[in-house]
């Protein structure tokens, strides 16, 4: 059976909690990849509105969302316009309102950590929040109600508030060879075909399907 459009709206038969984000998601800052899902029984097709926070066009930070992500209800991507300085008498954003330089908020710095990334294989689970800037890796999982906030290996656990790595998912030799087989960038085809691979534990079998 091959792999659903990516461009489906609602890809679960029966189900419109779930939705691929490439037909839900039109916003020029925002790249996803295809077969990434947010599943939300209030509608998946607010992702945006209820997800990416403080995400104002005038700073220029993008999020990307890699291929094979799966996002759970109420995941919370905070964006740069959340940040406030702190290095001064005053922490009220002034150029926010057009007083001082706007220019200001698109310079890295404090105030602006950067595009915030998500890899590829990447499961986000219920209410984690993700701080501005930070880079999660292939494979890794982000726990329920983790807040995240410095850059996630790939293939880690991370759990808890702050956000910490609690175990690695594979030993480093297994995580460099995943790497290496990005088995997210074969044709929709194959991947059907190997799906089996994909999902085992069996590096020799993941080898054999390439």
């Amino acid at each position: 059976m091959p792999l659903p459009d990516p461009t489906t709206r609602h890809p679960i038969p029966g189900w419109k909690g779930t939705a691929f984000l490439k037909a839900v998601v039109d916003h020029p800052l925002i790249e996803v990849g295809d077969y990434s899902y947010y599943d939300d029984s209030r509608g998946p097709e607010h992702f945006v509105a209820r997800c990416v926070r403080y995400h104002f066009d005038f700073i220029g930070d993008r999020l990307i969302i890699g291929k094979f992500v799966a996002i759970a209800q109420a995941a919370q991507f905070v964006m740069n316009g959340a940040n406030h300085p702190i290095g001064g008498f005053s922490t009220f954003p002034f150029q926010m309102f057009g007083l001082g330089d706007p220019e200001s908020l698109k310079r890295p710095g404090p105030n602006n950590r950067g595009d915030m990334v998500i890899g590829n294989d990447v499961w986000i689970g219920r209410e984690a929040v993700i701080m501005p800037g930070v880079h999660v890796g292939d494979g890794a999982i982000i726990g329920t109600r983790a807040q995240v906030t410095k850059d996630v290996p790939d293939y880690a656990v991370v759990a808890g508030n702050p956000g910490r790595v609690v175990k690695m998912r594979f030993p480093p030799e297994i995580v460099a060879e995943l790497l290496a087989i990005r088995w997210w960038d074969w044709e929709a085809e194959k991947i059907a075909r190997h799906v089996a691979a994909i999902q085992g534990a069996d590096i020799d079998a993941l080898h054999a399907a390439v």
